[in-house]
């Protein structure tokens, strides 16, 4: 009788947690129409549709960041290097396949899956030293190592011409090209971008990466993960291999910031290296926080609404940040109150569904 419970359970969850995945997607297009005829009835300023690529962005680093902190249990502070890798990347591979198949769609869309390998590929690299870490040691590292890609930004210097690309980290003069475009210019960054980045193409970008995210919290791989983070010792005890699934979710969390990065940055007309500095990946991790740790429906709306918040309260500019931070520590406060998730609790339960007696007495027969 507990196997057939067990088995007739097993159907519930599944369903429970589809339907709560179809309510996050459904967030993410609600608010794509909701903007759009905003935007068409003229409505919407031109500062909010100016915030649109941004929100798409930070959304994307938000719940990426959450795979690693709420999910994966490590707290990292140098996400923004990631995005910073895959906005420069971007940039570049876009140039280059520019050339090749034109500055359209497909060079973008080549451009965004190149940035995410290459930070993919930075993610593991340093993940090798940093997964061994714990606790604040491993916050420190991915904190210097956030500051030290930024650095090195700062010092690259990067060119095309009809010979390829060149590279240096002295100046721009030691690049030796022959004509040719400075596409990344040290620490003024990169200029002249072909902005490509609109708004519907972001709405994709964040339904692929909650795709991923959700689909890797709820497979095999994203239970190891979350198991990892409840009981190191006891997942240890059974097999688990804890660097492994540690590194797992540190590499696609820091491939999906490096897509997020290219499309942030083909989003202006230039960027530069400070823009993605510790107070970046700070940023982030507020989003995170204050949309729940773990919870990705809570990253989409945090990371859009506290992104939008200055712009909206640009109206009152000597109040502006001051609001913004009394606003952060009221959701901080609210977010934490157990009273107040009981209270929350309790008022669902109110309009919740009553069980029928007949399916009840039923599942009580299979319990005995």
């Amino acid at each position: 009788m507990a196997e057939t419970t067990t088995t007739a359970a097993a159907p519930r969850r599944m369903s429970k947690r589809l339907q709560s995945n179809l309510i996050t997607y459904g967030i993410v297009v609600a608010f794509f129409v909701i903007m759009t005829a905003l935007d068409a009835a003229g409505i919407l300023t031109n500062s909010l549709a100016g915030q649109l690529v941004p929100i798409c962005a930070y959304v994307c680093m938000a719940v990426s960041l959450n795979l690693v902190v709420g999910i994966s249990g490590e707290l990292s502070l140098g996400h923004a290097g990631f995005m910073s890798v895959g906005a420069f990347s971007g940039v570049v591979a876009f140039s280059v396949m520019g050339g090749i198949v034109g500055n359209g769609l497909l060079a973008y869309v080549l451009a965004l899956i190149i940035a995410a390998l290459i930070a993919a590929v930075a993610g593991f690299v340093i993940g090798i030293p940093v997964m061994r870490l714990r606790g604040d040691y491993l916050a420190i590292v991915t904190l210097a190592f956030g500051e030290i890609i930024k650095n090195i930004l700062n010092n690259l210097y990067v060119g095309l011409d009809a010979n390829g690309l060149h590279f240096s980290l002295t100046d721009a003069k030691s690049l030796g090209m022959q004509g040719g475009s400075l596409l990344i210019n040290g620490p003024q960054g990169a200029a002249g971008i072909t902005k490509m980045s609109t708004f519907a193409i972001g709405i994709v970008l964040v339904l692929v990466t909650v795709t991923v995210v959700l689909n890797l919290v709820n497979s095999r791989t994203g239970r190891a993960i979350m198991s990892v983070r409840d009981n190191r010792i006891a997942a240890e005890s059974v097999g688990i291999n804890v660097t492994k699934y540690r590194m797992i979710a540190f590499v696609v969390a820091a491939a999906l910031a490096g897509a997020a990065g290219c499309f942030y940055a083909m989003g202006y007309s230039s960027i530069v290296p400070k823009k993605f500095d510790f107070n970046t990946s700070i940023l982030v991790l507020v989003f995170v926080v204050l949309g729940g740790m773990g919870n990705v429906r809570g990253s989409i709306i945090s990371a859009a609404v506290l992104t939008v918040l200055p712009e909206m309260l640009r109206a009152i500019s000597d109040w502006r940040m001051l609001i913004y931070a009394v606003v952060l520590i009221l959701v901080m406060i609210v977010s934490n109150n157990p009273t107040l998730h009981q209270f929350f609790e309790a008022l669902k339960a109110k309009f919740r569904r009553p069980v029928k007696v007949g399916r009840a007495e039923k599942g009580g027969e299979a319990d005995e």
